[in-house]
């Protein structure tokens, strides 16, 4: 019988990782390269993500060894995604070696065509290509999936991806982006960080890599862990908002004094400090249930996101207060803490839509 308590620890290997993404963002992608790109309107660097996903194989973190990935755990992809919340990067991380990836995984050999999803997996998983599930960011790990022929709209870093992941009435199918047929139209997201863009694909594109009720749990099972290890960003961006504030407040002067002196916005970081301690358990929580396979990780995944999306966001609108005049510039990188917090919230489903699912899993009356 195992111990059933989560280890909301990170262990030496994890702070590693953790050393080591972090100086890689610091030289490559810091804030000011991460405002100059958002206002170019191109967010993404290819060398950036070469060196991130291939260099140090984040990208194949939860493929298997056997498929040339790195044979880690959802764990050490929470502490990736924690770094790119705090650097605001510009990367398909989520999208592609978390949401995508987690979805083929459970397609494969579950398919006649196993052997186009492994290839795929080891191409993933060595950062050659990136795949994107073609479903709005919004749609929740319980909600309505799309079917058919037709647009999708709102799907997040399509305008990077080599391959889509296209949900259809009978089956997944896998769809080269550059396959004849396939529309990827850019549209205007509110996270310029994060671009999303409006998806057609021609019905007759693509290869089957699942039947329709493996495409099912596949595709959820792709959307909770997206949904689990979103939290894990919500706690970076949360973080860094917070450390940012409570700098400026010590360096900040008014009436020859440090404005963090005074006691209001004392009692503001520390309620601030609270909540991100708060968010860094649910948070970690969450991978270590979707690491461990646990049966209660929808739970875990759900009580994640009903807390740490709120906690983003008011610790990005902090932020923004805190630093008075400078932190409505765009010139501070306040905004695109506040616009990745506010855009993260409704991702994988509504803060109100995880209550739902939190009070129906747990027997409780659904919030009012």
């Amino acid at each position: 019988m195992t111990d059933a308590s989560p280890d909301l620890l990170y262990s030496d290997i994890e702070d590693d990782l953790r050393a080591a993404v972090r100086s890689l963002l610091t030289d490559r992608a810091d804030v000011p390269a991460a405002l100059v790109r958002a206002e170019a309107g191109d967010p993404y660097d290819p060398e950036l993500w070469t060196s991130l996903a291939a260099g140090i194989g984040s990208s194949g973190l939860l493929v298997p060894e056997k498929l040339g990935g790195q044979g880690a755990s959802h764990r050490e992809a929470a502490v990736v995604l924690e770094e790119l919340g705090r650097g605001v990067t510009a990367a398909p991380y989520l999208t592609s070696s978390v949401v995508a990836t987690e979805t083929l995984l459970a397609c494969d050999g579950e398919s006649t065509e196993s052997t186009d999803v492994a290839g795929l997996l080891t191409a993933l998983a060595h950062g050659h290509r990136v795949a994107v599930l073609a479903v709005p960011l919004s749609t929740a790990p319980d909600g309505p999936l799309p079917g058919g022929a037709g647009t999708v709209s709102g799907v997040a870093d399509a305008v990077r991806a080599d391959v889509l992941l296209v949900v259809r009435h009978d089956g997944l199918y896998a769809v080269e982006t550059a396959s004849p047929g396939v529309t990827v139209e850019p549209l205007t997201p509110l996270d310029l960080t994060r671009p999303l863009a409006a998806v057609t694909v021609d019905p007759a594109a693509g290869i089957r890599i699942a039947g329709a009720p493996a495409a099912q749990a596949a595709v959820r099972r792709g959307l909770l862990a997206g949904a689990g290890l979103l939290a894990s960003e919500q706690l970076g961006i949360a973080e860094w908002c917070l450390e940012e504030t409570v700098r400026h407040t010590r360096e900040r002067k008014q009436f020859n004094r440090p404005i963090g002196s005074f006691q209001a916005l004392k009692h503001r970081m520390a309620q601030l400090w609270l909540e991100v301690v708060s968010a860094r358990a649910a948070a970690r929580n969450a991978a270590d249930a979707l690491a461990t396979g646990s049966p209660e990780a929808p739970l875990a995944v759900a009580l994640a996101q009903a807390y740490c999306g709120r906690v983003a966001v008011h610790a990005a609108e902090e932020c923004v207060q805190l630093h008075g005049g400078i932190g409505m510039t765009w010139e501070h990188p306040a905004h695109l803490y506040l616009k990745r917090a506010k855009s993260d919230e409704i991702a994988f489903g509504s803060r109100g839509a995880h209550q739902e699912t939190l009070a129906a899993l747990v027997d409780l009356p659904e919030p009012r």
